[in-house]
């Protein structure tokens, strides 16, 4: 018996239907207002134009009636839902070029040492393609650090949000969190070789001279 009235009590809020139930003693509610609420599906999904024509045939037989279309109300909150998404991807998009533009700034401070390396390097005989894979190297390297670091930073503030704000699950995924990563370090090492193309072109004589 308690577990019919438990499964009675059950209320599932995301199939927006009437699912639960309440039961009283037949006295309980004897003389009080109350009103009656029901709802109305068709087998197969009806069109708008009967649904429509539905309504207005309540409301002609029944002015007291209220009909609400649940579609529309659904329609409503997917509107919001969808709203929400776009700001949200706006501001990370932000977020995004910001990082970027302060990557590039890192590097760019970095680029007087670089050219003085590259140029103490080529005087002892490295040849520009290990220049290249070099550079690579520690720019893939400095992506991979900022892109973990950003993801576990972003993760643990996304699972306190969920579970200790909104009170839902949190499920990280993984395969989008490897993408990311690879994604900057991508990025990182373009940006740094595009940045670096003229370091490898400098005469050693001028540099040395100025240093």
């Amino acid at each position: 018996l308690t577990a019919t009235i438990a499964n009675l009590r059950r209320v599932e809020w995301e199939s927006f239907g009437i699912n639960f139930v309440l039961v009283f003693s037949p006295n309980t509610f004897v003389g009080a207002p109350h009103t009656h609420l029901a709802t109305l599906t068709y087998p197969k999904g009806g069109e708008v134009r009967d649904e429509i024509a539905l309504a207005k045939a309540a409301a002609e037989t029944y002015p007291t009636v209220t009909t609400v279309r649940v579609k529309d109300a659904l329609d409503a909150i997917n509107k919001v839902v969808t709203d929400l998404a776009t700001a949200i991807r706006a501001a990370s998009s932000v977020a995004l070029i910001a990082s970027i533009i302060v990557l590039a700034g890192a590097l760019a401070a970095g680029h007087r040492h670089r050219i003085y390396d590259a140029v103490v390097l080529k005087t002892l005989g490295a040849t520009r393609g290990r220049l290249v894979g070099a550079f690579a190297l520690e720019y893939a390297m400095l992506g991979l650090v900022t892109a973990v670091f950003g993801v576990a930073a972003g993760s643990f503030a996304a699972y306190a949000v969920l579970t200790w704000v909104m009170k839902v699950g949190f499920s990280f995924e993984p395969g989008p969190a490897a993408l990311t990563v690879l994604v900057a370090a991508i990025v990182t090492v373009t940006l740094g070789l595009i940045g670096s193309w003229r370091v490898l072109g400098q005469r050693p004589a001028g540099v040395l001279r100025g240093a």
